[in-house]
């Protein structure tokens, strides 16, 4: 899009502004490097729209392709001009934390997309042994309620299945109570006192979980509580849990 306006805000919006875009840059600046790892932090965007997007940002300088040695496929770093945004995405983060909470639906709270950012936080060194194994239960689905993080030679996998090994950490929550620790708009204290949130397994693990599940980067943002004039957007579910 061109705006046809010298100001410097006009021009980064031409490069900014497309749908995506912004999304794109904040799963490369928090360490997305390949497609399909882009794709998944993603979501909904279609594979032909995240090409064309990562083509425009290379075209602008922001991307930098490199072809993997010996594999099919590529790698997308962020170049300079792009973790010069750094400050920029977290700002915006922030500004969404202040005034725009209250537009969170029940649909916001996807359990994969939760998963997947689970994944990216856990630091494989300040795990004891060569291999551990996390279960979360999420007791709010009715469907695919047990999720596991394998973590393996440094490498963290989620499963849907369990692994063939015993479990390390057991967490028993809800999607929602389980974002609001990470995210940091509660704490694991609070959580575990309310008995919203359960934590089971070896003692070396569960006394400092975010020693080794490292929070969100917007855990320490400052946030405002929600106005009581507006009300929190949110769609009934109905639902009949089974126990699994």
């Amino acid at each position: 899009m061109k705006y046809s306006q010298f100001c410097p805000v006009a021009k980064a919006t031409e490069i900014l502004g497309e749908r995506w875009t912004i999304l794109i840059l904040r799963e490369l600046l928090l360490g997305g490097r390949r497609f399909n790892e882009l794709q998944r932090g993603l979501g909904d965007i279609s594979p032909a729209l995240l090409t064309s997007r990562l083509k425009s940002l290379e075209d602008q300088g922001l991307v930098a392709r490199r072809r993997i040695t010996g594999q099919r496929g590529f790698v997308y770093a962020p170049t300079a001009a792009c973790e010069a945004l750094m400050p920029v995405v977290v700002a915006l983060g922030e500004w969404g934390l202040t005034w725009a909470r209250h537009l969170l639906t029940d649909d916001d709270f996807d359990v994969d997309f939760l998963m997947f950012y689970l994944e990216r936080s856990v630091d494989p060194e300040r795990l004891p042994g060569g291999e551990t194994v996390i279960r979360f239960r999420f007791t709010d689905l009715s469907e695919q309620r047990n999720w596991w993080l394998l973590i393996r030679d440094k490498q963290v996998q989620i499963c849907i299945n369990a692994p063939p090994r015993d479990v390390d950490v057991y967490f028993t929550t809800t999607v929602r109570t389980m974002h609001d620790v990470w995210m940091g708009d509660r704490t694991y204290r609070d959580a575990v006192s309310a008995d919203e949130l359960i934590i089971e397994g070896e003692p070396a693990l569960t006394r400092n979980v975010s020693a080794w599940l490292r929070p969100s980067v917007f855990v320490a943002a400052p946030r405002q509580p929600i106005p009581a004039s507006v009300s929190v957007v949110s769609k009934p579910v109905a639902m009949e849990l089974a126990l699994n």
